[in-house]
């Protein structure tokens, strides 16, 4: 059975050549077809991460004609028919119809979040060097857009941290199932559902950041600003494609509200920012709103492979030993090979960990866990390459010789971002303090797991 919200990634095959360098990347074997002819996604394989477009180099010539023009072809990807920018095979279905809509909508109260990932690389589309770090500029531009209030994902990254940390220490003492899985990747998560789906009990309950900051809009955020839910339309701005998807989940409404209601990837910000005519580069450095748009060093890191490791073992240390840590920066789970195991040792509690970089690393590891022989409690995966610095909806690096350059430097610009942070641990953001002192009680407690945490479960295809 194939959902069809699940049809989010596609092939043009007027523009395909059949050079299958997208099935070379795609970490499912989701792409078919044979050499030279174009080729088609295996939708109930697909997770969505969208590294196909990124590799993708087949474009619309200027020399050829098409039985597609190019305004309709741009029509059916939801982008901007006045975009100059070249057309390529591989392209994912955008959001952006329906967001300038709420923008439009004078009944709708808009609130935006913005993932850590997309303020190391969206000034790449504006000209800036690979790697710019940008986050004033970016508060600013999504202010000129005219959203209402500019909230931070990496706020929710921290109460992730807060949950997450919680509920594997909850695990480590109270007995399992372990080892426990980071469930903050989309892509990850349905690879677990339709390919482990006995494995499934394995994922946090946690829901990802992007959702849990959808709930807050629509319950806390709302009653911080004396509205209604209904009248809230939330957006996300995401590196990822497959974070359509998520959004899109029935399991992700709360209590009759979708938390998310569109998602733009950061190139499509970028074509809603010029199609504005706003100048990026040149705008003023502003702040995120507060409470929702504050954050601590820790929540940014989600956006690096080993990230949300680094972020659950900087709280899991201290919830464990009630002594501060060491050395915030944990050195072992950082890096780009493809699988890094590491032990922390908190008081008499040794904390074992896996953090995995790119899905076609992960199979070994399940298999071991499948056999009983895993010998660990935490595992962090991410789908894309180096984590959501290198997703599926990021600025498209058009010359391979600068790939490992915008990685490095997008991941170079995450680590300083962490560093200039006055809070470096989530547990300690004072806005993290006061949702819970004032909302939502305790971590685990009844109202935060009714509201950020959800279920997962087996998906139509099993392999």
């Amino acid at each position: 059975m194939v959902d069809k919200d699940t049809d989010i990634i596609k092939i043009d095959e007027e523009l395909c050549t059949g050079c299958r360098r997208c099935a070379e990347v795609c970490p499912v074997d989701a792409i078919e077809g044979k050499q030279g002819t174009p080729q088609f996604i295996n939708v109930e394989k697909c997770v969505m991460c969208g590294q196909c477009i990124q590799i993708c180099s087949a474009y619309a010539s200027i020399f050829e004609e098409y039985r597609t023009s190019r305004e309709d072809k741009l029509r059916e990807r939801k982008m901007p028919v006045t975009l100059e920018e070249p057309i390529f095979a591989a392209y994912n279905i955008g959001d952006l119809p329906k967001v300038k809509k709420a923008l439009t909508n004078t009944e709708a109260f808009t609130m935006v979040q913005c993932a850590p990932a997309v303020r190391v690389a969206i000034a790449e589309e504006f000209g800036m060097p690979l790697g710019s770090l940008a986050p004033g500029k970016l508060a600013a531009a999504l202010r000129q857009l005219g959203f209402k209030r500019i909230y931070d994902t990496n706020f929710a990254a921290d109460l992730t941290i807060m949950e997450e940390g919680s509920e594997l220490v909850q695990r480590i003492t109270e007995g399992g199932p372990l080892p426990m899985f980071t469930s903050c990747c989309p892509a990850w998560v349905k690879f677990v559902e339709q390919e482990y789906p006995e494995l499934i009990p394995h994922l946090s309950s946690c829901k990802s950041p992007q959702q849990m900051a959808g709930t807050m809009f629509k319950t806390y955020g709302a009653q911080v600003d004396g509205i209604e839910p209904e009248s809230i339309y939330s957006v996300a701005i995401m590196p990822c494609t497959c974070k359509k998807f998520e959004s899109q989940r029935p399991e992700m409404n709360t209590d009759g509200y979708q938390n998310v209601d569109a998602v733009l990837t950061t190139r499509e910000l970028a074509y809603l920012i010029k199609e504005a005519g706003i100048d990026f580069s040149s705008l003023p450095e502003e702040d995120f709103d507060k409470p929702l748009g504050m954050y601590s060093g820790a929540g940014h890191l989600f956006c690096a492979t080993g990230g949300v490791m680094e972020a659950a073992i900087r709280t899991a240390y201290e919830l464990i030993t009630n002594e501060p840590i060491p050395n915030v920066n944990i050195q072992y789970v950082r890096g780009s090979q493809g699988v890094r195991r590491g032990v922390v040792h908190a008081g008499d509690v040794k904390v074992k960990t896996v953090v995995v970089s790119g899905l076609k690393n992960v199979a070994p590891i399940l298999e071991e866990i499948k056999k009983g022989n895993a010998d660990f409690h935490f595992m962090e995966v991410m789908t894309c390459p180096v984590g959501c610095v290198s997703g599926g909806g990021q600025p498209k690096v058009l010359l391979p010789k600068d790939t490992e350059i915008a990685y490095k430097n997008r991941i170079s610009s995450t680590y300083r971002h962490d560093e200039e942070q006055t809070y470096r641990k989530s547990h300690e953001n004072p806005e993290i303090k006061a949702i819970y002192k004032n909302f939502l009680g305790e971590p685990l407690g009844h109202k935060s797991h009714h509201l950020l945490h959800t279920e997962y479960k087996q998906r139509g295809y099993c392999k």
